[in-house]
């Protein structure tokens, strides 16, 4: 479900937001990019600020349980939640 305004955004501003919000809660680095959430120390209280992060300012739902179950790496994340807002991807 997403709450409507991130299908006025590009699959590049979705890539940008997430990115800031993934790197701001864990902390990453620009060579995490292709490490997975739990490797970089993620827990339930990282995912849960994540996933009310990218509802706050992005308006798409994405539930913990996503992350947990996929345990995604930042791209595999980008990727989830543009298609949850139905925003094309290259």
């Amino acid at each position: 479900m997403s709450t409507g305004f991130a299908q006025d955004l590009s699959f590049a501003e979705i890539k940008e937001k997430v990115e800031q919000i993934w790197t701001g809660v864990l902390g990453a680095t620009e060579e995490d990019r292709d490490v997975p959430f739990f490797e970089l120390g993620g827990e339930s209280v990282a995912a849960a600020r994540i996933v009310a992060r990218v509802e706050d300012e992005l308006g798409v739902w994405i539930e913990v349980g996503d992350i947990f179950e996929d345990d995604p790496t930042l791209a595999e994340f980008v990727r989830k939640v543009a298609a949850r807002a139905n925003v094309a991807q290259p």
